[in-house]
C-alpha cells in the first residue's frame, strides 16, 4: 500500500532539490524507529509507537537511541530536525549532552488535518524560521 508520509516528504525534497544527490548533499534521512507496528486485524492499522505499552516501547527505544547516537557521531552531524513532535522528542532525550542544534517540522501525515492542508509549503515555512533552510 502507498504511504503518504513518505511521498509528501521526498515530494518536499524533490522540489526544493531536484535530484537525490543534491539533497544528499547536505542532508541525512534516517528514521528514529524503522520498524512497523500494525495492529492484529484485517484490516492491519498502523500502530504509533505512543500506543504500545510502556515497557515494549521502552527496549525498542534504548536500540533505537543507541543507534542514532552512533549515527549522529559517525556522520558528524550537527543538526537534527525532528519530522513531528515524536521524533523531535526522542532525539533530544537520545542526544542529550551532545553539543547539537535541534529543529522541527510538522509530521506529514494524513491523519493531521494540518499536514493536510499544504504541508511541503508549512514544512518549508518552519525550516526557514529556525535557520535550517534559507
Amino acid at each position: 500500500r502507498s504511504e503518504v508520509s513518505g511521498r509528501r516528504l521526498w515530494g518536499l525534497f524533490r522540489d526544493r532539490f531536484g535530484t537525490p544527490e543534491n539533497f544528499f548533499q547536505e542532508h541525512w534521512v534516517h528514521n528514529y524507529n524503522p520498524l512497523l507496528f500494525l495492529e492484529n486485524t484485517k484490516l492491519g492499522r498502523n500502530v504509533v509507537p505512543e500506543e504500545l505499552p510502556a515497557q515494549a516501547i521502552q527496549a525498542v527505544n534504548q536500540e533505537c537511541d543507541l543507534y542514532l547516537q552512533e549515527l549522529v557521531q559517525t556522520l558528524g552531524i550537527k543538526t537534527v530536525v525532528g519530522v513531528g513532535g515524536y521524533a523531535e522528542t526522542r532525539a533530544r532525550e537520545a542526544l542529550q549532552g551532545m553539543n547539537l542544534s535541534f529543529g522541527r517540522v510538522l509530521h506529514p501525515s494524513p491523519a493531521s488535518p494540518v499536514a493536510n492542508r499544504g504541508w511541503a509549503e508549512a514544512a518549508t515555512r518552519e525550516l526557514i524560521e529556525q535557520g535550517i533552510w534559507h
